[in-house]
């Protein structure tokens, strides 16, 4: 609803006005000054109220402004590092990429390797069941050989005996026409160590095959033994000729 007064005609009675002594028309100046400062105080109203909307609503923008700014700032910050982010997680790709490659060269190595491995594996086991068999081949033989040598133990003449007890020593066949003589209780500091050698008389003369450890002297004992033909003898100058190399108390 509008508050503006309307101000209604002026009539004017010329017959009364014209009776009057000093005649004056009232054009309502009063009214019209006041209705006027209520209209420009109106309109000063209404331009204060025009410029404070405007100015709020200039503050409102600006800060709506700066509002947009912000996030669209924060945006592209946020863009950038999602672009960041896609060109680490491409080359993180490439990497797991080459890796895989290297991975799925690898599988293939390995996998050639262990093929190799099962050929040798079944190649092992081939020789392993053949030493298998060989070892009990010889294992079958050396029973027949011990027992062998055991039948000839129990017809060791007695002279044999008594000189394995007098000279701490043991007489074996180890082959055809070849005794293993083996001597004990060299070593005062060590009964396990022992010496050995091994007597081949199949022929005119004897021989030695071998000894252990070597002596030096052996060569004479043997030409002293195929001149004397004494077993016995030769196998105590022989056991007399190893006592200095185990006995530390004759150096």
């Amino acid at each position: 609803m509008s508050n503006v007064h309307v101000r209604r005609p002026l009539q004017i009675n010329l017959q009364v006005l014209l009776q009057q002594q000093h005649p004056t028309i009232d054009i309502g100046l009063q009214s019209y000054e006041n209705s006027t400062r209520n209209f420009l105080k109106a309109v000063s109203n209404y331009k204060n109220r025009a410029m404070a909307t405007i100015a709020e609503r200039r503050k409102h923008q600006a800060q709506e402004k700066k509002r947009i700014v912000d996030k669209t700032q924060a945006v592209e910050n946020e863009t950038g590092q999602c672009k960041l982010k896609e060109i680490e997680l491409v080359a993180q790709l490439e990497r797991e990429k080459e890796e895989r490659k290297d991975a799925e060269l690898s599988v293939a190595a390995f996998k050639r390797q262990l093929a190799t491995l099962k050929d040798k594996a079944t190649s092992v086991e081939a020789d392993i069941e053949q030493y298998t068999t060989l070892v009990q081949n010889l294992r079958r033989e050396k029973g027949k050989d011990r027992s062998t040598l055991s039948a000839h133990a129990s017809h060791i003449p007695p002279e044999i005996i008594n000189l394995e007890k007098r000279l701490s020593c043991t007489v074996e066949g180890v082959q055809a026409d070849r005794l293993l003589i083996r001597y004990f209780q060299l070593d005062p500091t060590d009964a396990e160590r022992d010496a050995s050698f091994v007597l081949d008389i199949s022929g005119q003369n004897f021989k030695v095959i071998t000894a252990s450890p070597h002596l030096q002297s052996m060569a004479i004992l043997v030409n002293s033994l195929n001149e004397s033909r004494d077993l016995y003898a030769f196998i105590l100058n022989v056991r007399t000729a190893y006592t200095p190399l185990f006995d530390h108390s004759t150096r």
